[in-house]
């Protein structure tokens, strides 16, 4: 997409799965990327993987639910490339699966503090320096189809997605005069190493014998959202949860 040449795009949780693609692919189409992510290894995977294929990228070590790390974040992204055009807030954990009277209070903490709060620091910090611009902006947020129905024994993780999707639609209004545009995707189930490894591995062919297409979605197919969200062509849009679930969101 030639409107995403030369953008400056933060993506955070890119050091893997769906944020690791997207940052792909937002360099493939000559975006300038912040691989934002807790780990070291992945991080700089992912900006291996971009300069081997000729394209521009910094890693920033960030922990999304600690409030002077996003600051820090969003503050080494101006150093660097002088300005932030997209922001993808993509990092999350899936928490545990169990029901609310088992649930551990510690995970829903941890849950709440990264899928949740995580996505409210990003949206802050990325939003104070859009208005230190000339006010226009994108950003993307990671929802799911868990925040769009119920999903049993996902309590954290659902309430997260819900709550996230309510964000959107709040900052979208918010900040609609001012050019900035706020959408978010919603996946269903996507063949990453946090669907296919851990505990969630069991659960396999239930979950593919769930969804209508009856396959799981590839992390090429969100990105490939994202980026159209993210892009010039979308510049009517805002305020939109966009399911990417093959179909899963209309059962």
């Amino acid at each position: 997409m030639k409107s995403l040449q030369n953008k400056v795009v933060i993506i955070t949780g890119a050091g893997s799965g769906i944020g690791q693609t997207t940052a792909i692919q937002f360099a493939a189409a000559g975006s300038k990327v912040i691989v934002a992510d807790f780990s070291d290894k992945g991080g700089n995977e992912t900006v291996q993987k971009i300069k081997e294929a000729g394209g521009e990228a910094t890693f920033i070590k960030t922990d999304v639910s600690n409030n002077e790390d996003v600051q820090a974040m969003v503050a080494r992204t101006v150093e660097v490339y002088g300005r932030l055009d997209c922001a993808f807030n993509n990092a999350g954990v899936g928490g545990t699966s169990a029901p609310i009277h088992d649930f551990p209070e510690d995970i829903f903490d941890n849950t709440v503090a990264i899928d949740l709060k995580g996505v409210f620091l990003c949206m802050k910090y990325e939003l104070q320096q859009f208005l230190k611009q000339d006010g226009a902006g994108s950003i993307i947020n990671m929802a799911s189809v868990s925040g769009l129905n119920a999903t049993p024994n996902m309590v954290a993780y659902s309430a997260s997605k819900f709550a996230v999707i309510g964000m959107t639609k709040t900052a979208a209004i918010e900040y609609a005069e001012r050019g900035i545009r706020v959408n978010a995707v919603c996946p269903g189930s996507i063949e990453t190493p946090g669907l296919t490894q851990g505990e969630f591995g069991k659960f396999l062919d239930m979950y593919r014998s769930h969804q209508p297409m009856k396959r799981f979605g590839t992390p090429e197919e969100v990105a490939n959202a994202v980026l159209w969200l993210s892009s010039d062509e979308a510049s009517l849009i805002t305020g939109v949860s966009l399911p990417t679930d093959g179909g899963l969101s209309a059962k």
